[in-house]
């Protein structure tokens, strides 16, 4: 009989120290990166989604995850009872029930209304594509995705769908701002007159000897004064003197259909008229480069960075392509930057997973 009851309190004494032993800490490592991996590749393939309706006319959703709350319980009971059965001693019964609960809610929220046309219809700023060029990245590929036109000197990459003419001149003045950039030539500031800011462009004078013919092209093409080393950099598609540079923007629903229009559509598809035709090399870019190649087939692949099956077919951006995994990042990045303000009225949608 003690060495039964040794054992039952052994046994009450393990559940109890389990019990006592909290069980959220352990899930956070665990759930933290879980969850994160989850909204990551959920996002990405909302993007592509919304990329491959475009190009079928088809009506972008975008479904934002607001907030998960995840809820665990642990529950448990003992019985312990021991009983004499025979007369060499007693023996002990021992019982239990316990139960665990996992239970994550998770919110979202349709894009619709004020801020659909916030988030994806208003053109991205162009003090955010200036800070972009600042922080480090590349003139060019900055330019080449969200500027339209320069002074009047339109973006040969995106003049399929909008039905602009392009200019030849554009990636000449591209090209001649990434020499300037790589010399330590171009930097900006936001000057702040009365209670409005505005944003400068500058040309650094301490590389202008080394730039000068880069500089002197660059006046050229856009039209501004030669003497001038800072402009007033506007939103719009012509500058109103010698010293100002207006820059005209893309929104966010244009760059995606751009995008869009570099899509490997079937020849089915093509001739059954459920999708529009690019001319040219039906990339929209000519020999100026393709930023991004987004394929399509009957079969899932095998190796994809993001992938989405759409009318009974799969299209996806292969894993090991980087230039394009580059530019599908970059207009996710950029989606970020156009999110501005709090939460709209629209509908929330909380659905428990359990």
């Amino acid at each position: 009989m003690p060495k039964v009851i040794k054992r039952i309190g052994g046994v009450t004494a393990c559940l109890l120290l389990a019990a006592c032993s909290g069980v959220g800490p352990p899930t956070v490592a665990r759930d933290r990166f879980d969850y994160v991996n989850a909204v990551s590749d959920s996002w990405k393939r909302q993007m592509l989604l919304n990329v491959v309706k475009l190009r079928y006319y088809d009506s972008p959703v975008f479904l934002e995850v607001t907030s998960i709350i995840n809820q665990y319980s642990v529950e448990g009971e003992i019985n312990l009872g021991a009983s004499w059965v025979d007369v060499d001693g007693a023996g002990g019964v021992v019982g239990g029930t316990g139960r665990y609960a996992d239970r994550p809610t998770i919110t979202y929220a349709p894009l619709t209304g004020e801020k659909f046309a916030r988030n994806l219809m208003t053109p991205v700023p162009v003090g955010a594509v200036l800070h972009l060029v600042q922080a480090g990245y590349p003139v060019e590929y900055v330019f080449r995705i969200i500027v339209q036109s320069v002074n009047g000197v339109e973006n040969r990459f995106g003049g399929q769908l909008m039905q602009r003419k392009e200019d030849p001149r554009y990636a000449e003045l591209l090209g001649l701002l990434g020499q300037i950039q790589q010399k330590g030539g171009l930097g900006m500031r936001v000057k702040k007159e009365s209670e409005q800011k505005s944003v400068v462009l500058f040309f650094r004078s301490a590389t202008a000897d080394r730039s000068l013919k880069e500089l002197e092209a660059v006046g050229r093409i856009l039209g501004i004064d030669p003497d001038a080393e800072e402009f007033d950099v506007v939103y719009g598609s012509v500058a109103s003197g010698g010293r100002e540079i207006a820059i005209e923007t893309r929104s966010i629903l244009q760059i995606i259909a751009e995008i869009g229009s570099q899509i490997d559509i079937s020849q089915k598809d093509l001739d059954e008229g459920r999708t529009y035709r690019v001319s040219g090399d039906e990339t929209g870019v000519d020999d100026y480069g393709k930023l991004i190649h987004i394929h399509s087939g009957t079969e899932r692949p095998k190796s994809a960075y993001t992938s989405i099956a759409y009318r009974g077919q799969w299209f996806w951006i292969d894993d090991r392509d980087v230039p394009s995994k580059r530019t599908f990042a970059f207009v996710m990045l950029l989606f970020s930057l156009t999110e501005t303000g709090g939460q709209g009225n629209a509908p929330i949608v909380t659905v428990p997973t359990n």
